[in-house]
């Protein structure tokens, strides 16, 4: 699993632009979310739209790009693609957009940047990861988890002062219109919110730690997202429809639903997943999770900006160390992957030896006879 690093300066342009446009597009997922719930449509039909028409984008793409090379479909192989769809897709969309709505934007994005902590501990707990206390590399991670949780307690707990960025807003809410149940979600439930998004952090976690069997049973990556899509879509309309029956909340016109929906399904998904799994196959997907923070920031500047959220400085603080604490644990794994990569290398070179080595005794004597032949 060695990733080549000599790369020229435009392609490592290109790899940064491309994650830097991910995450920009991951930012507007949360942003938009909100001015979605603010026309009226609930969370549970805005997942299910969003995963129909990710399976509508990507299904296509991975039937043309890996149509001769996808392996047999097995029954271990559909029951991980619904467990991905839950975990992954449809569970943690309900989750963490409802906390968006109940916190804020900029809060649930937040917490969200504890996804690379919250994977760490669980792979230590299902053993694939080490600590190694002995190594720097073990306290470095131990560490960055420590100052992750660390930061998501201050901006859970302090406010501070209010921090005003910009001279002029644009909001694009329709406070007026609110619904009667959205104020309340907003108002009266803010500890739900957080407990909302930490459990979504944590399914996140999980199917960060199942794609490396999903991985594995089937390596076809277009195939098995589009897959995991199609999962995801059924789980989340037949859970939409336990609570949203009505057809006029299922119903979509010309109007901001319809490029939300379009947006999350289309760009927030489906061209999200082919530039991480670009950038993940070029580069690795360590490089790919240091530009996790970059979200935060572009939603803490997009919800002051277009959805009149306040920022208030235990916010921008407790961000800050969230992704402090990131970089740390990214910096002990990326130590881990090079001691990996060095120990790969050098069993490759004995093992190269000792393969030369009898071919090098074979052929001594027979240049010996030539000698004395000649």
């Amino acid at each position: 699993m060695a990733f080549i690093e000599n790369y020229t300066g435009f392609e490592r342009v290109k790899h940064v632009g491309a994650m830097t446009l991910a995450a920009i597009l991951l930012g507007g997922n949360i942003v938009l979310s909100k001015v979605a719930a603010d026309d009226g449509m609930t969370m549970r039909v805005m997942v299910a739209y969003r995963w129909i028409f990710a399976t509508a984008f990507l299904a296509p793409i991975a039937i043309i790009v890996e149509w001769n090379k996808r392996p047999k479909l097995t029954w271990t192989v559909i029951v991980q693609a619904f467990l991905s769809g839950l975990l992954g897709g449809s569970l943690f969309s309900i989750l963490f957009y409802t906390s968006v709505i109940m916190t804020s934007a900029t809060f649930a994005t937040a917490i969200y940047n504890l996804i690379p902590a919250m994977t760490f501990v669980i792979a230590v707990l299902l053993r694939f990861e080490n600590l190694s206390f002995d190594k720097v590399s073990g306290k470095a991670k131990v560490m960055g988890t420590m100052i992750c949780v660390g930061g998501a307690m201050l901006l859970t707990l302090y406010k501070g002062i209010e921090v005003h960025m910009w001279p002029i807003k644009i909001d694009l809410l329709h406070h007026d219109n609110e619904s009667t149940t959205h104020k309340k979600l907003v108002g009266g439930t803010f500890a739900l919110g957080i407990v909302l998004a930490v459990t979504s952090c944590i399914c996140y976690s999980l199917w960060i730690v199942l794609l490396a069997k999903v991985s594995k049973n089937y390596p076809c990556h277009y195939s098995s997202t589009a897959l995991m899509s199609l999962m995801g879509s059924i789980q989340s309309v037949l859970f939409a429809l336990c609570f949203d029956r009505q057809v006029s909340q299922w119903r979509l016109g010309w109007d901001r639903r319809l490029f939300v929906v379009l947006y999350l399904g289309t760009l927030g998904s489906g061209i999200v997943v082919i530039l991480m799994t670009w950038c993940s196959q070029k580069r690795g997907p360590l490089f790919v999770s240091v530009f996790n923070p970059l979200i935060l920031l572009f939603v803490a500047l997009a919800s002051s900006l277009f959805l009149n959220e306040t920022l208030y400085l235990g916010s921008i603080l407790g961000g800050l160390l969230i992704i402090m604490g990131l970089y740390v644990v990214l910096w002990g794994k990326g130590k881990d992957m090079k001691a990996s990569k060095a120990i790969i290398l050098s069993k490759g070179a004995l093992q190269k030896n000792d393969l030369e080595a009898p071919n090098q005794d074979q052929d001594t004597p027979s240049t010996i006879k030539q000698g004395l032949t000649q």
